[in-house]
């Protein structure tokens, strides 16, 4: 263990401030404004400290420290050196209201606090702490807003931080140093950087958002005040060239989004006519009609078939077809057509002459000229009639074209 003691002070001064020989300690203790402890295996800091109340800047760094020592009676102290020592705690910092640079890296702090006064802090190096495994670096929001409008520089590489959103409040960052951490969001550095409008220099080498497609030049563009990235100088030719790069990628985007938008538009105004007034959904009128399935249609069924009958006119035409929509059944039109052919040549000359089907039946359209017959009627008990000579045009059943006519040699009289 190492104490801090006044030979200890007294050796830890420059060549420049050394004691006159008329000049007591006290004196001299007074007058100086820098320490250079560093590297003494220094554990405790002592009382004799607060004798230099003219102190500046202190170099307390690579000693054995477990704790920020009271320096109530240095509150001249602008620069403050404290990495790599055991500290676990930041504590003790309220009476240093002119601090700027705080140096606190490579200690074991888990919670950044206790800088919610220091509203004169410029810098503050908080890297590589060495944590829990598992854990990351906190931040109190206190401490963030006491120094919010006054930091500029900031430093936390190496905490296995995975968001940087709890420091959007630092308006006046300029340098921001964030390597070896966990940041893979590149939404999450772009929210930071539009609230970071002094940001010139950033650090984010060994984060996973560094193996993203075409990192550099989407930070360039999200940062637009960026003059340095991880190192390297960002020249203003190749900053302007990837701005218009950006627009016109977005230009080109925004003019996809609108021939989409509008093909949409167009393809919905064409197939939609009305509106259902009991749902509230646009209803196309090309829309093909729905079956009913109460009533399918099945292929294996055939229609009836049907004698030839005199030509109608067209709705006298559909009423009687769909009244005798059954016909004859095939059985007795053929027993018909042949006890026609048998008959002699003076009682043939009173019938009809019979018209043959090839390939199917001849369905008529217009057939109530026999459509009174029961089905068990047979030839002697119909009724022969003798019409005026007439066309008529039968539609064709089965296999044969439905726009075929009859042969003209197919008349009936």
């Amino acid at each position: 263990m190492v104490k801090l003691t006044l030979d200890l002070i007294a050796r830890g001064t420059s060549g420049y401030t050394k004691k006159k020989r008329d000049e007591s300690m006290q004196q001299y203790l007074r007058r100086l404004t820098h320490l250079y402890l560093e590297d003494r295996s220094i554990d405790d800091v002592g009382e004799d400290i607060s004798m230099c109340r003219n102190l500046t800047v202190l170099y307390l760094y690579d000693n054995q420290l477990n704790k920020i020592p009271s320096l109530h009676h240095n509150m001249n102290l602008t620069m403050l050196y404290l990495q790599n020592n055991d500290i676990c705690r930041v504590e003790n910092l309220s009476p240093l209201t002119r601090l700027q640079k705080l140096y606190l890296g490579g200690n074991c702090i888990t919670v950044l606090e206790g800088l919610d006064k220091m509203d004169k802090l410029q810098e503050l190096h908080v890297e590589n702490q060495r944590l829990p495994p598992g854990e990351k670096l906190l931040f109190d929001p206190r401490s963030l807003k006491g120094i919010a409008m006054s930091l500029q520089v900031l430093n936390v590489s190496g905490n296995g931080l995975d968001s940087v959103r709890d420091m959007i409040g630092l308006r006046n960052i300029s340098q921001f140093m964030a390597n070896d951490n966990e940041l893979s969001d590149m939404k999450d550095l772009a929210h930071n950087f539009g609230n970071w409008p002094c940001l010139w220099r950033l650090e984010l080498m060994g984060n996973p958002v560094c193996h993203k497609a075409k990192y550099r030049d989407r930070i360039i563009v999200m940062a637009k005040t960026l003059e340095v990235l991880d190192g390297k100088e960002i020249t203003e030719t190749s900053r302007q060239f990837l701005r218009k790069w950006h627009a016109n990628k977005e230009t080109q985007k925004k003019k996809r989004d609108e021939i989409y938008q509008r093909s949409a538009y167009a393809d919905l105004g064409d197939s939609v006519d009305t509106i259902d007034v009991s749902t509230g959904l646009h209803r196309s009128a090309e829309l093909p009609p729905v079956k009913d399935p109460a009533r399918p249609v099945k292929s294996s069924q055939i229609p009836g078939y049907m004698m030839p009958g005199l030509m109608m006119k067209g709705s006298e035409a559909r009423r009687s077809a769909k009244k005798h929509r059954s016909g004859l059944p095939r059985k007795q039109f053929d027993e018909l057509l042949a006890r026609t052919a048998t008959m002699d040549p003076a009682s043939r000359e009173k019938q009809p002459t019979p018209v043959k089907a090839k390939s199917g039946v001849l369905r008529s359209k217009h057939a109530d000229e026999f459509a009174t017959l029961p089905p068990s009627a047979t030839v002697a008990s119909a009724p022969l009639r003798r019409r005026p000579l007439m066309s008529m045009t039968f539609e064709l059943s089965g296999n044969l074209d439905s726009t075929q006519h009859i042969h003209p040699g197919m008349i009936i009289h």
